[in-house]
């Protein structure tokens, strides 16, 4: 993946969360839950991208 590209989907994705945070009105325990949770798959999306752990799509949950 192109850095440029990696760069858009990183601000968009900021955007995105930062638009939720300001303009729709949540519990502040519930946008922080938000937030832990998008930076979470966020990492786990750059780690996959760089290489550093396998294919995401390959992760199964139960049988």
């Amino acid at each position: 993946m192109p850095l440029i590209q990696l760069v858009i989907v990183l601000v968009v994705v900021g955007v995105i969360l930062w638009v939720i945070n300001s303009y729709i009105p949540m519990q502040s325990t519930i946008k922080r839950i938000l937030n832990v949770v998008v930076v979470i798959v966020v990492i786990i999306w750059l780690l996959s991208v760089f290489g550093l752990i396998g294919d995401i799509s390959a992760i199964r949950i139960g049988k």
